[in-house]
């Protein structure tokens, strides 16, 4: 293989966007890349803040996506001044958010597509940090340690989430009847946007992720895939309709979802018939394009986290060493022949964002008007919302770490890990006159920092070992201040990708072994995945202060959980 010989093209489906890019299979340069935020995402539609209600049309990833496509490829072919480069590209591989899954027709087209059901949210698909099956999600563990057989929370960490497949169709079924009458089967995005390409969405055709089954769809091998229908059946009707639709197996994402067709290809702007790979979630795929391996943690930095690591499948048997309170150990969901195990934060960047929108509300509502003599347009208030966090980083740095700062929790959208609890929220502890706007900032850097920490210690305490971590994503590449934050709390070394395309990376390494170019991902991780760009060491004198702080912190989060229960009853 030479350089500008095969290319590969990866696309990372986010919460807001989705990212593309072009990449020569030869050494990982980028060749092309391109950003392409959701439209009617962006204007809000769909969603209810207010509500835990977050749904995405199919119509914003269809276009998003082409458009991506169309950019990217064209950069690559001006960067590289080679004219025929879309020829050139010979697999496409897609990461998205999860679980995000849609109710479908017979064909396997989420219901939103359809003329009846088109500006209807719960026809739609269900974004990851969507909360609104909290009860249903209760109603699933009850049901799983009670009913007298499997225990389908086994693998998924002792505790299924309301941000995952079954919980949401189940909130969906029961709250409208025209939605569920009118379903067939279900899909998770990451399936769904790579069967469409190969024209493969019908429920007998298209290859279910093993990421995605196994993780977030109680899918074990142990049980013969699925919960079974006589489970889902004391669930809902439509939940035991739908179970015999989705098969028994399940595919690896290096494995082909199918062949881009001649309408795509079109499109796109591609060749028809180049393979296009089974897809997976982001932080998987991500990990992949972070650098994961056995021992080594990579931490998905964004508006939540995902922390991934890989180990060997144990001698004694997986069933051997299940670990408890974690999102899930998958035999292939990260790496064929490993075992990827899975936990994370349900907010992080949200957690910031939130912080930001407090600030930044007066400047839109009212004081922008009496500053500027008129309301602030959308240019000004963007300059201004892009200073905020920034500076406050800035300020909150020359902060002194010392015992009396304040303590909150991180809960604030739910505790995805350790022990995924969605009804429990945030805590402040230690707020004074005193605690001004930087301080503020620091404390929410400190949080998500502490419950990262709790993650390391949950891995581990079930011998799980973390030799090193790497961090990828937005919040790892911006955020120094809380980087270094991290490394004290943690008491371990932060290292950064150089890179801030880790997921439209890792899925064009999977890209490049479904074209043949590579024999294993390992591989082709080590010939296409960025390198290390800087690394967070700990300050012992503050990492002693810290561990003082991470007590408040443990005893603030049982107070929170002992009022969840409280309220529960």
């Amino acid at each position: 293989m030479k350089k500008n010989e095969h290319f590969v093209l990866g696309a990372d489906f986010g919460s807001d966007s989705v990212r593309v890019v072009v990449l020569d299979a030869f050494d990982g340069s980028v060749a092309g890349a391109n950003v392409s935020f959701y439209p009617r995402w962006k204007k809000g539609l769909y969603c209810n803040p207010k509500e835990n209600r977050f749904r995405q049309h199919p119509l914003d990833y269809i276009e998003s996506f082409t458009e991506a496509v169309q950019n990217a490829v064209a950069e690559a072919a001006e960067k590289t001044n080679i004219g025929n480069i879309a020829d050139l590209i010979c697999a496409v591989c897609m990461d998205t958010t999860g679980s995000t899954p849609a109710f479908t027709d017979k064909n396997g087209m989420p219901l939103a597509l359809t003329k009846e059901f088109a500006e209807d949210p719960d026809a739609m698909f269900v974004l990851w940090k969507d909360h609104t099956a909290v009860a249903e999600a209760d109603e699933i563990n009850r049901l799983s340690k009670t009913w007298g057989a499997e225990d389908y929370t086994m693998y998924s960490g002792g505790t299924y989430s309301s941000e995952w497949f079954w919980s949401k169709l189940l909130h969906i079924a029961r709250k409208n009847p025209k939605v569920k009458k009118a379903a067939v089967c279900a899909v998770e995005h990451c399936d769904w946007m790579t069967a469409l390409l190969c024209g493969t969405t019908a429920p007998d055709k298209i290859k279910r992720s093993r990421c995605a089954a196994g993780h977030k769809c109680m899918w074990h091998k142990q049980w013969g895939g699925y919960p079974s229908v006589a489970f889902l059946t004391k669930l809902d009707s439509k939940l035991a309709e739908i179970q015999p639709l989705l098969g028994t197996e399940t595919f690896t994402t290096e494995q082909k979802q199918g062949t881009l067709t001649t309408e795509w290809a079109e499109k796109l702007g591609l060749k028809a018939g180049i393979p296009v790979c089974v897809g997976a979630y982001d932080a998987h795929i991500g990990a992949v394009g972070g650098g994961v391996a056995d021992g080594v943690m990579v931490k998905s930095m964004g508006t939540s986290t995902c922390d991934i690591i890989t180990a060997p499948v144990p001698a004694s048997g997986e069933k051997e060493k299940c670990i408890d309170g974690i999102c899930g150990q998958v035999d292939g969901s990260v790496i064929a022949g490993k075992i990827g195990y899975e936990a994370g934060q349900s907010s992080y960047g949200d957690y910031y964002n939130w912080f930001r929108g407090l600030l930044l509300w007066p400047f839109k509502n009212a004081a922008g008007a009496v500053v500027l003599g008129r309301e602030p347009n959308e240019a000004e208030i963007d300059a201004y919302e892009k200073h905020i966090l920034a500076d406050l980083e800035k300020a909150c740095e020359n902060i002194p770490v010392t015992e009396t700062l304040p303590v909150a929790l991180d809960w604030i959208n739910g505790r995805r890990t350790p022990h995924a609890n969605q009804s429990l929220s945030a805590r402040m502890s230690g707020i004074t006159l005193g605690t001004d706007a930087p301080a503020f900032m620091r404390m929410l850097l400190e949080a998500t920092a502490f419950g990262s920490r709790a993650i390391i210690e949950c891995f581990e305490q079930n011998g799980i070992e973390i030799k090193k971590i790497i961090a990828i994503g937005g919040v790892a590449r911006k955020s120094r201040a809380g980087m270094q934050i991290l490394a004290d709390v943690t008491k371990r070394e932060i290292a950064v990708t150089e890179s801030d395309l880790s997921p439209s990376i890792g899925a064009a390494v999977f890209a490049a072994v479904a074209a043949g170019l590579y024999t294993s991902v390992e591989e082709a991780q080590k010939r296409l995945a960025p390198g290390i760009d800087r690394v967070y060491k700990p300050d012992a004198k503050k990492s002693a202060v810290y561990e003082k702080l991470y007590k408040r912190y443990r005893t603030l989060g049982a107070s929170e959980e002992a009022e969840a229960v409280r309220h529960a009853d």
